[in-house]
């Protein structure tokens, strides 16, 4: 399949009306990633050349989103919605230039695999023109019926104009296609709108290309790999698919997830072998997790680099521009937010960081806070390795801490503290006797004279 090149054509200019939303119903995310993208990666992975992206409501931001995730995109603009192989032809300037095979694929189904159009490519590949990608259901009512004798693809039956036998055909058409690139111009421009709403429906291009004497196939492909998205709950249902394909293959690489149901990944989540996941994890983009690495529940990370052996949880929150280093320790009811935590260094409890760097083997004592903001701008603070810094202290950023130095428990410290200096920032404490039990006769009576 390198050796043959590829144009894949995603449909993405539909309103998508029963979505109700302010935006184009492709730019809804499953696992974090708008569905016009996740389509895009497939087609790029299937070995497409060019992608040509149809685009109408939302152009530009549906432009923006699909192109990083492949080399070579174009955007062609659908004035008029006249159809499905109208759509098509909106991208003909992308069909004129040579391409063994073509794909036609949906921005509003994210869950296509690779696989699966590399199986319609092969179809091409052995001979057929036009392969369509169908799928088989107990229950077929609503969907086009695909009408096959002797292995060919006869024609393709909407369920309106479907006799009482070819009602009980249980393989029903996906949508995608793929389409020989030497016939494809000939077979979408004599596609016509002879039908009760005028459109240019692309499914009629099964009967052009028999009647041309060319071979047209189908092939199987999973329903959820076709299910399109129309409205929330749809939406939902992707997402749930999505995740389970996902934990599947976690569990698969070598990564233990205690309660499988329970944890959430986004479309880029990187884990390494021997992670141990509990229960109630949460994972947004952009999260690269190391070997061995210990996630207890109820954690959520997001756009943060974990290396191996790192523990993390529970009830830890990885924000954008978490790094910790191997064998790392960042404990419960702790957040970190662009910071390095290094090697072996711990951040056990009740403890915010956020714009600080963390030497290797430092320590960092519950309730500590890193005041990195003063209302304006962001404040860095540094920590040296092997430091001891103690409970309840806040660090007002801009500050250093030495490497070897001790931080006393309680402390405020606004100033820089030297390398194996001992750093003591608080009140010295005063007992007054006598006072406790005066103070509290006082705040009685005043109380009484209340009631």
């Amino acid at each position: 399949m390198t050796e043959r090149s590829c144009l894949s054509i995603v449909l993405a200019a539909g309103e998508g009306t029963r979505m109700k939303s302010d935006r184009s119903k492709v730019l809804h995310e499953v696992a974090g990633l708008p569905m016009v993208a996740h389509v895009v990666r497939a087609a790029a992975a299937a070995g497409s050349d060019r992608v040509a992206l149809v685009v109408g409501r939302d152009a530009e931001t549906v432009e923006a989103v699909a192109t990083p995730h492949t080399a070579n995109v174009t955007t062609y603009l659908q004035k008029e919605r006249l159809g499905t192989a109208h759509a098509v032809l909106a991208a003909q300037e992308a069909i004129e230039e040579p391409a063994d095979d073509i794909l036609v694929l949906f921005g509003d189904t994210p869950l296509v695999r690779p696989d699966d159009l590399a199986a319609a490519r092969m179809a091409l590949s052995e001979g057929a023109a036009v392969a369509v990608m169908g799928f088989y259901t107990e229950n077929p009512f609503g969907y086009g019926r695909l009408i096959e004798e002797d292995g060919q693809l006869v024609d393709i039956r909407e369920e309106k104009d479907a006799s009482f036998l070819e009602k009980q055909i249980q393989f029903c058409n996906g949508g995608l296609m793929a389409i020989a690139g030497e016939h494809a111009l000939e077979l979408l421009r004599g596609i016509g709108n002879d039908n009760a709403k005028g459109e240019y429906y692309l499914t009629d291009i099964v009967a052009l290309a028999r009647a041309e004497g060319y071979e047209v196939v189908a092939r199987e492909i999973a329903f959820e790999s076709v299910l399109g998205i129309n409205n929330r709950v749809e939406l939902a249902e992707a997402e749930a698919i999505w995740q389970r394909r996902t934990r599947h293959r976690m569990m698969v690489d070598g990564v233990t997830l205690m309660q499988p149901a329970s944890v959430h990944f986004s479309w880029d989540t990187a884990i390494g072998q021997d992670t141990l996941v509990e229960p109630n994890v949460v994972f947004g983009p952009a999260v690269s997790i190391g070997r061995s690495v210990t996630i207890r529940a109820f954690s959520h990370i997001e756009g943060a680099t974990v290396a191996d052996s790192a523990e993390i949880g529970p009830f830890a929150r990885l924000r954008p521009g978490a790094e910790l280093a191997d064998k790392a320790k960042v404990g419960n009811f702790c957040e970190v937010k662009k910071s390095r935590i290094g090697e072996g260094a711990k951040v056990n409890h009740l403890t915010y960081i956020g714009d600080a760097e963390i030497g290797a083997r430092s320590n960092i004592g519950a309730g500590t806070v890193t005041c990195n903001y003063d209302g304006y701008a962001k404040h860095r603070t540094t920590i040296g390795e092997d430091v001891f810094v103690g409970t309840h202290t806040s660090l007002v950023a801009p500050v250093t801490i030495g490497p070897g130095a001790y931080v006393a428990t309680g402390s405020v410290l606004t100033e820089d503290v030297p390398g194996d200096a001992l750093a003591i920032a608080r009140g010295r404490q005063v007992n007054k006797d006598g006072r406790g039990k005066i103070l509290r006769e006082r705040l009685q009576a005043q109380k009484q004279q209340k009631s």
